[in-house]
């Protein structure tokens, strides 16, 4: 059955944690990953004060991937977070949406989502611009001091 745009899909569940909480369990993970490698983190803002942290085996949204060329979108709706259709999607179509970073540390989140509209690294659409910018500006230093050498 193909699911009509609009459509909430799936909740994303989990705990209700603190920023501050939030903000030790990410570093912990972190940590984790530079000894295994497994760096997913599933914690999703969910307001000024708090986060879910989804990284339970229940939280099936958890497993949606990011795309830069999304076909989904997530939303807060009170104290639930919501993945839905941005437009009809066929049956057994793989469901991605954006998963809206800022920039403070985009170069530690490359995309390698494959779609035509990628912009190399995890950021919320609303930053495409601005993270345009910052390549071009690393680009075109990286080209000057390769030019002095």
């Amino acid at each position: 059955m193909d699911i009509p745009g609009g459509t909430p899909i799936i909740e994303y569940t989990g705990e209700k944690i603190t920023k501050e909480e939030s903000h030790r369990r990410g570093w912990a993970q972190i940590d984790h990953a530079k000894v295994t490698g497994d760096a997913a983190v599933y914690i999703f803002t969910l307001d000024d004060e708090y986060d879910i942290d989804g990284n339970f085996p229940e939280n099936s949204a958890r497993l949606i991937n990011h795309s830069c060329e999304s076909n989904c979108e997530a939303y807060i709706d009170g104290e639930s977070i919501w993945i839905a259709a941005l437009f009809d999607i066929a049956k057994d179509t793989e469901l991605f949406y954006n998963y809206g970073f800022d920039l403070d540390c985009y170069e530690e989140h490359p995309c390698y989502c494959g779609s035509e509209k990628c912009v190399g690294h995890i950021a919320g659409e609303e930053h495409w611009p601005a993270l345009k910018r910052k390549i071009s500006r690393k680009k075109s230093a990286r080209k000057a001091s390769a030019l002095k050498s």
